[in-house]
């Protein structure tokens, strides 16, 4: 704000936010709700933004630094260091001292991290936002390097890892742009590099960039970035396929300074948008990338896939059964499995369209026709309401690259036609059969069957669909000229009797079906003559579900609270003093804290009296079983998940060591009952 200037008073929301800040202890959680997306007075970005990043309390890691600015590209570093105290409008007789405070920052960065500095790096222009904040140089340093550590992926460089990522998710929602960039061999990294490698701010103006920065933090998610990057090309998508004639260097640069032409107020409309899209995405696109974010030591297992070579966005198979179930507006797939007729007819997903990929060469005018019934058969499963139907393509092959090699034809004869929301199964009907078998530890005629369908008369088993599987994979299906599977049929018959057919998940939605609650679906009901969706009684002798949701993530990437803050929040109606039991052994000092919705584990910081980890959140509704010891009453163990007619699977398992643990499970007991009453209701 210039000198001289007035401050304009604050409004009853930013007094609160300035009360809450003033009193300390305040969480991120606290600070979104009451800033809800509006603009953050300049007065209290820097105490948001350090909460934000997780540094407040946080030491003078430069403390025991000797400060000497002596690295072989100390010259480079100092000159891009001037180059940015040149540009900020501050009296001459503090730039010297903030000069010596940045190339500090990216001195000892460097030193401490190993990483040879480069102007390319765009760490100047990341450090930007921050000094204007004008904070002290402990903190300038943590906030730099917090925001290094979880908002930079790892391997931000020509060719890296980050942007075959982006260009995956653009030819996913915007194939035709994909298409045409990549007609012009230009690649992600030679126009988003500095975007992703500054958080905008190397393009943006400081007002803006204070704007996207706002936002960006607050919803402390890495992933972001790339929503925010994608609706950037979006809304430039008619100016860029219209530079056709324009050499690949001149569509570059004008992609390269497309961020610049934001304002300030079109951050609220970008950040929509982006949300928008973002759940318009399989979540597999999160899950199976988590490593490219965060420090080195998260990332130290190779990666199984090379994304330079991906040909379309891969799913899980997990997802893909999952998806289909949920009720709302979430990714829902329409699965086609290109395998050949013999093996499909072995055994397939019930909800699959059947497309055979070998087809496409024997006999075109046949494969033409099948794609025309696939897209119909697609259409009406939309509209009926179909449990199998979805906007979201999947593709799903053997699993085999060798047998695969069709339908990855078929994949790009569907990406050259620009068909957005195309994907693979990853893994294949292999990778299928072995998730199936994983979750089902009861025996595969336990369940098997409400997932695979065979048209040979009769369910198989996990080890008999392999052998024919693997059998029929040398055959060639030579003379095979199967078109589409019953789906399409069951489709046009809204009077299937499904007890009579082989299982299958094609239901109409005029024929009201009786749902299971679950932690994904929010909306349903629970199966008449099917077990509550928790039970509370003695643990086994024996436990196979041994999944420990707590450990997911590691202590740096945790959200930092105060723990007197939560427990007087005005929605928690329960707090249990506890320990959190490990696999290991190992217990922590805990609390439980339930609200109307969400039991909440706050594990204590032992080195910050009064602060906590939240180390998980889960929902009331996704608990199936609460068990206890014979011999340790006391010792809970929290079961969560969903809850089917042929089973429970098992997601998550959480431990804790409670006094008077009758009266806490009895009291998380009775809040459960209410949001089973609420939903059924």
């Amino acid at each position: 704000m210039a000198e001289g200037e007035e401050v304009p008073p604050l409004s009853s929301w930013e007094i609160d936010l300035a009360k809450a800040l003033e009193e300390g202890g305040c969480d991120l959680e606290t600070v979104r709700n009451i800033i809800q997306g509006r603009p953050l007075p300049d007065s209290l970005r820097a105490k948001v933004w350090k909460i934000a990043l997780n540094v407040v309390g946080k030491g003078d890691s430069l403390a025991s630094w000797d400060g000497c600015l002596d690295l072989p590209e100390q010259t480079l570093i100092h000159k891009d260091c001037q180059e940015l105290i040149d540009q900020l409008a501050r009296p001459e007789e503090e730039k010297s001292a903030l000069l010596l405070d940045v190339e500090s920052v990216v001195t000892f960065y460097c030193k401490s991290r190993n990483v040879k500095y480069s102007s390319s790096l765009s760490w100047t222009y990341l450090l930007q936002p921050l000094v204007h904040l004008q904070l002290p140089r402990c903190d300038l340093y943590n906030c730099f390097y917090a925001i290094m550590n979880k908002y930079i992926p790892r391997d931000c460089f020509l060719k890296g890892r980050p942007f075959h990522l982006f260009r995956l998710l653009l030819q996913y929602h915007e194939p035709e742009l994909c298409s045409f960039l990549d007609t012009k061999k230009i690649t992600p990294d030679s126009y988003t590099l500095n975007w992703l490698g500054s958080l905008f701010s190397c393009y943006c103006s400081y007002e803006v960039t204070q704007a996207i920065w706002d936002g960006y933090l607050q919803l402390a998610d890495p992933f972001f970035i790339y929503f925010l990057m994608l609706i950037i090309l979006v809304n430039a998508k008619e100016m860029i396929l219209g530079q056709e004639s324009n050499s690949k260097e001149e569509v570059i640069q004008f992609l390269e300074r497309s961020p610049a032409s934001l304002e300030a107020e079109d951050t609220e409309d970008l950040f929509s948008l982006a949300q928008y899209y973002c759940s318009r995405t399989p979540a597999s696109f999160r899950k199976d990338n988590h490593s490219i974010f965060g420090s080195s030591l998260l990332g130290l297992k190779d990666d199984d896939s090379d994304l330079s070579q991906a040909l379309c966005l891969a799913v899980s198979v997990s997802e893909i059964l999952q998806a289909n179930q949920q009720q709302g507006d979430g990714v829902r797939f329409f699965v086609v499995d290109c395998r050949p007729a013999e093996q499909y007819n072995a055994g397939h997903l019930s909800t699959a369209f059947h497309l055979d990929s070998d087809l496409m060469l024997q006999n075109p005018s046949e494969f033409a026709q099948s794609v025309k019934s696939l897209l119909e058969a697609q259409k009406q499963s939309i509209e009926s309401g179909s449990i199998a139907g979805g906007e979201h393509l999947c593709f799903m092959g053997s699993g085999r690259e060798e047998e695969d090699m069709y339908m990855n034809m078929v994949l790009a004869h569907f990406l050259q036609k620009n068909k957005e929301y195309v994907s693979i199964a990853k893994g294949g009907f292999m990778a299928l059969q072995q998730h199936l078998a994983d979750i089902n530890v009861e025996g595969p005629e336990n369940g098997y069957g409400h997932w695979i369908a065979s048209t040979l008369g009769s369910k198989s088993s996990i080890n008999s669909l392999a052998e024919v599987d693997s059998s029929n994979g040398s055959s060639e299906g030579k003379g095979v000229k199967s078109l589409v599977n019953k789906m399409t049929v069951a489709l046009k018959t809204k009077s299937v009797n499904v007890k009579e057919k082989v299982i299958s998940f094609i239901e109409n939605t005029s024929a009201p079906v009786d749902r299971h609650v679950s932690s994904s679906d929010r909306l349903g009901k629970p199966y008449r003559g099917v077990k509550p969706v928790f039970s509370i009684g003695d643990e086994e002798e024996y436990d196979t579900d041994e999944i420990d949701s707590s450990s997911m993530s590691d202590d740096d990437r945790k959200e930092i609270v105060n723990i007197q803050t939560w427990i007087n929040k005005p929605d928690i109606k329960h707090h249990f003093p506890c320990n959190e039991v490990k696999e290991n052994g190992y217990m922590f000092s805990s609390h439980l804290l339930v609200t109307a919705t969400h039991m909440y584990c706050l594990r204590e910081i032992p080195s910050r009296k009064g602060l906590a980890y939240i180390q998980s959140r889960q929902a009331l509704n996704s608990v199936v079983k609460i068990t206890s010891k014979k011999k340790h009453p006391e010792l809970i163990t929290f079961k969560y998940g969903n809850s089917t007619p042929t089973g429970i699977e098992i997601l998550a398992v959480e431990r804790y060591l409670i006094p008077n643990a009758g009266d806490a499970t009895k009291a998380i007991k009775q809040q459960i009952m209410k949001v089973l009453d609420a939903l059924e209701s």
